[in-house]
């Protein structure tokens, strides 16, 4: 599998290089922004790795140029900071996962694996649309209407969205969530789950009088159409 790399730092390059060449990855590098968003986008990559800090241009200025071309070539970022806002603004710039250093080689390999699933999965077409309430979500086109608007989700709150609404009617605990939408052990110490939630029902909720996403006290959330704000009635 080809691997981008951009990262400026000659002990990790070499460190991540020497580990995923045992996993069968061939690892191109760029040791500065600029040169990496210009390989990224010239080159077919299977999978891309941003370091955030990067001199010439950020990990997440990268990020978002290339979800400017390309929306299915899985990210992943690297970064040194794990504070909730760090992770929510990787993760809004287009990023699929990402990993605090340092890290073991065997977790990076297994979190670079998932992502690569997740795009086989992606790619193939499931022909359903699901509804609820006055929201409609197609799963092939990647598409978001409500009351026959579109609605713009960032691609984390898509995925959480499209988990939600294949489950409508279950509890989904927060642990569920995170290995569903994220494919990854988080720190179940973080709130990225909740700050996720949130964002994801302030758009739901802002044009339409339906609250379809429910908290389950010490359970997790379900995803139902039978409550409406209590503004509209």
């Amino acid at each position: 599998m080809a691997l981008l790399l951009v990262e400026d730092e000659p002990n990790v390059v070499s460190v991540i290089k020497r580990g995923l060449a045992d996993y069968n990855f061939e690892v191109s590098v760029a040791g500065n922004g600029l040169t990496g968003l210009q390989m990224a986008l010239s080159h077919p990559f299977d999978i891309i790795m941003l370091d955030v800090m990067l001199p010439g241009m950020d990990g997440i200025q990268i990020c978002r140029r290339i979800r400017d071309k390309d929306a299915h070539v899985p990210i992943l970022m690297l970064t040194a900071l794990d504070s909730t806002e760090n992770i929510v603004t990787g993760l809004d710039s287009g990023a699929d996962d990402y990993m605090v250093k340092p890290f073991k080689i065997a977790e990076l390999a297994a979190r670079l694996r998932t992502l690569m699933r997740r795009r086989s999965n992606d790619a193939e077409p499931e022909n359903t649309v699901y509804k609820i309430a006055d929201l409609e979500v197609d799963v092939e086109a990647k598409t978001v209407y409500q009351s026959n608007l579109p609605l713009n989700l960032t691609p984390t709150e898509y995925r959480l969205l499209e988990y939600f609404i294949k489950n409508q009617k279950k509890v989904l605990s927060r642990i569920q969530i995170l290995e569903n939408v994220w494919d990854i052990d988080f720190n179940l110490g973080t709130n990225v789950v909740d700050v996720y939630v949130n964002y994801l029902r302030k758009k739901l909720e802002k044009n339409s009088p339906h609250k379809l996403i429910n908290t389950v006290f010490g359970m997790g959330y379900m995803m139902k159409e039978n409550e409406v704000h209590e503004n509209s009635k």
